[in-house]
């Protein structure tokens, strides 16, 4: 079977950041060696894929994040995190294969067998997982956008009550919806308007936060962050552990990394998005955290400017709020669009049909009944299970942990060490595998953080109870 019939058979169609959707046909000026359009794609809009699906949820936390590390060591483990991100950024990039639209279909044209179905099964738990997260953020800012206006009409002694949950359910509803009538192969746009709202918040956020130093006069926060005076040396030390998968989440964006490489016509253009995309975020981080830590200190809270928002100008951090809105349902169907594609694919050997749903009492849109089904199930579960269990930091530090561990290191090393032959017990792959220990202990202790953090919210916690 020739290269083009093998697209055909089984990728077809399903490159999520395509501007046109075309049936595979072979090599000429118009095509590339797998039969599809000639890859246009540059350094900027693979960056700009890449800013859609790394920054955004993960900012929030980050200021907490460093508070409980402290000054020394919250800036070097976020260069660290950086650092491997770059290394294994560029060593899956250097792995890619015509046809290969997915990180399973990377995973399996590599290495195969049990890791095929490891990846699948990850993918669709961090998948899921970023869903909960982005509703539970997206709702927290809508309510804070409600409930800053009410400080503004009441003044701040005002108590304010406001539930989330009603802005849970908005967000699902949204998502339903887009989910229906996006097209799987037109979402590069939605990466360009999710890039374009990330400048807005963040440039709001960090003037704020520098306009809140200048008026206290002073720095707060501590070297080695909060003091085990104020708590017990286990509370620190599962503080420190959330913090590092809290610090990993901030940095995944390995689950869409084939899709945005199959938009760019070669792998060292992919390598130079991923280092100025890494770097962007990186420095942004870098500043949410710090400038947060530095206006609250010790007592910074789990999501940074949920106190900026109840004073004036209490406008000016509503634009803010409903601009990252906008960027977090862009960033949910970029993250999910392949999860959906890979399950409709996986269906497609079972007969379903077509049903149209009425627009404007008009034209009917037509749709595909177990897409509609599959779809909408997904998005109702993940929106109940935010509303069930609305515990930010915790999910995304555990999300991190699993993140970091196998999709940004472990199979990017088993790829690389396969795709290459790099020999068995060698010097460069005994260092590898060293890299991929170490980043699992890491992940390991932050999984402990997030589990133990789990626990302790579940204790005094009822459940749909999300008053804001």
């Amino acid at each position: 079977m020739d290269v083009n019939s093998a697209v055909k058979n089984q990728h077809p169609n399903n490159q999520v950041f395509d501007s046109i959707d075309v049936q595979p046909q072979g090599g000429s000026k118009c095509f590339d060696d797998d039969g599809r359009l000639k890859r246009t794609g540059t350094v900027w809009t693979a960056s700009a894929h890449i800013i859609a699906a790394v920054i955004g949820s993960g900012v929030l936390s980050l200021a907490w994040a460093t508070a409980q590390l402290g000054w020394i060591a919250s800036p070097i483990i976020m260069l660290l995190f950086a650092f491997v991100t770059c290394y294994t950024s560029e060593i899956l990039a250097a792995c890619y294969l015509p046809g290969n639209y997915t990180y399973m279909d990377v995973v399996s044209a590599n290495v195969g067998g049990f890791k095929v179905k490891l990846c699948g099964l990850v993918q669709f738990v961090i998948v899921f997982g970023v869903a909960v997260s982005f509703t539970i953020a997206s709702s927290i800012r809508m309510a804070n956008i409600q409930r800053s206006i009410c400080f503004h009409k009441n003044g701040v002694e005002y108590q304010c009550p406001i539930s989330s949950n009603p802005y849970m359910i908005a967000f699902g509803i949204i998502e339903i919806i887009s989910s229906q009538i996006l097209p799987s192969d037109q979402l590069g746009w939605i990466s360009i308007v999710a890039a374009v709202m990330f400048p807005c918040y963040s440039s709001i956020e960090l003037a704020l936060g520098i306009a809140k130093i200048a008026e206290m006069g002073e720095i707060k926060g501590s070297l080695t962050g909060i003091s085990i005076s104020t708590m017990t040396l286990t509370q620190k030390l599962q503080g420190c552990c959330q913090a590092l998968g809290v610090m990993a989440f901030a940095y995944g964006f390995f689950l869409v990394f084939p899709e945005i490489q199959a938009t760019i016509p070669q792998a060292k253009t992919m390598k130079k998005a991923s280092l100025v995309s890494i770097a962007v975020a990186t420095l942004v981080y870098m500043f949410y955290g710090c400038i947060g830590f530095a206006v609250y200190g010790n007592t910074a809270p789990r999501n940074i400017l949920t106190e900026f928002g109840f004073y004036e100008p209490y406008w000016l951090v509503d634009i803010a709020d409903a601009t990252l809105v906008i960027h977090l349902i862009g960033a949910f169907q970029v993250y999910c669009q392949p999860l959906f594609i890979s399950v409709e694919k996986a269906a497609e050997k079972f007969p379903t049909s077509q049903i149209g749903i009425p627009i404007l009492g008009r034209s009917r849109y037509k749709v595909n009944l177990f897409r509609l089904v599959w779809r909408t199930v997904f998005v109702i579960v993940a929106t109940v299970v935010s509303m069930l269990l609305p515990f930010f930091i915790d999910i995304i530090g555990l999300l991190g942990a699993l993140n970091f561990c196998l999709l940004t290191v472990y199979f990017p090393i088993e790829i690389y060490i396969k795709h290459k032959n790099i020999p068995k017990r060698s010097t460069h792959w005994v260092c590898l595998q060293i890299l991929s220990a170490a980043c699992l202990t890491i992940s390991a202790t932050a999984a402990a953080g997030s589990i133990a953090g789990f626990v302790d919210d579940l204790k005094s916690y009822k459940p749909f109870s999300s008053d804001y």
